[in-house]
């Protein structure tokens, strides 16, 4: 039957077992000696890491099912969605601003640390956006609307923020001479360590990797981006290197003294998809529709989260410095 074949494949695709199947039906292992057949061999990593997540949930009994089920349909939407919008996107930014590269870099160890500094700028500007513009925020908040921190949550998008990041992340690359090839490996490195910072503490207990913590963005530190604490919210937003969170003074440490409060500061709806999904667009529509005048509508749209007309402000800078400042 048609449904049960596609079931079929999409488990298979989530679980990313085809390639494995194809060699052992073949008897030939020859592909894994191919940067294609290698990205595609280590591809179950994840989602076996994802099982082994749940199962050990289950057994310390604080397994939750609201952690995982508002993900899963995410998923399965965006997954009819989104599946070819942000290949577009990356060939239209391609296209249009590589010939503008002033160079072109190659794949060699030192273009491959240049072209990564380069991925960062991009990652990081697309982020602190996705943040500090309340129309971007509202495709960002998907992402940080679970309360719980899981491998599960890096499929917790909006399909509509793929396309928008990969078009300003794409556009820096091609304009600072990182050629496709390199950008396209660079992407597959930036995807496997950007699901593995969200790993939880029945992955990691402690996230900081040790040493790694003062170098790299570890799971501790995304732990801290996707809390709502004052303390650490809008910080981390680099992937792997911390270089630009330290140039731009958004550098948070983990603290003993402050555990993270995974999902965002806007009280949702237990359980609701659509809250989930698109409740800060409704929220957003309703400012902009309550707002008195063209120029506080089009500010709402524009400003960070927590602006108010008002000038009752409860954005995160406010907030913060409300915990760094609190006699001010």
């Amino acid at each position: 039957m048609p449904i049960l074949e596609l079931l079929q494949r999409e488990l298979f695709g989530f679980f990313g077992v085809s390639h494995w199947l194809k060699m052992f039906a073949s008897n030939d292992y020859s592909s894994l000696l191919t940067w294609a057949g290698f990205t595609s061999a280590v591809g179950p990593l994840f989602p076996v890491l994802l099982v082994v997540e749940v199962i050990r949930a289950l057994v310390h009994k604080n397994f939750r099912a609201r952690d995982y089920k508002l993900i899963f349909f995410t998923y399965v939407l965006n997954r009819v969605l989104g599946a070819y919008i942000s290949i577009a996107a990356l060939a239209f930014s391609i296209a249009l601003f590589q010939p503008y590269a002033p160079f072109k870099s190659s794949i060699t160890w030192y273009w491959l640390i240049y072209g990564y500094v380069v991925w960062e700028l991009g990652h990081f500007l697309y982020h602190w956006l996705a943040h500090k513009v309340r129309l971007f925020w509202c495709l960002h908040s998907t992402h940080h609307s679970p309360e719980s921190m899981n491998l599960f949550v890096s499929h917790a998008h909006h399909f509509l923020e793929a396309p928008y990041a990969d078009v300003i992340r794409t556009s820096v690359c091609m304009l600072l001479g990182v050629s496709p090839p390199l950008m396209f490996t660079i992407m597959f490195i930036d995807g496997f360590w950007g699901t593995f910072i969200h790993a939880g503490e029945h992955i990691l207990r402690d996230g900081r990797l040790g040493f790694l913590n003062r170098w790299l963005l570890t799971p501790s530190h995304h732990r801290v981006h996707h809390s709502r604490n004052p303390l650490y919210i809008d910080t981390n937003y680099c992937n792997l290197l911390n270089i630009w969170d330290r140039v731009f003074g958004t550098l948070q440490d983990e603290r003993e003294d402050t555990p993270p409060e995974y999902g965002i500061t806007r009280q949702m709806k237990p359980g609701s998809f659509v809250d989930f999904y698109f409740g800060e667009m409704i929220a957003l529509a309703s400012d902009v529709k309550n707002a008195p005048g063209l120029i506080n509508k089009l500010a709402y749209i524009v400003m960070p989260p927590g602006w108010s007309h008002t000038g009752a402000h409860k954005t995160a800078a406010v907030l913060r410095r409300s915990v760094l400042s609190p006699t001010s």
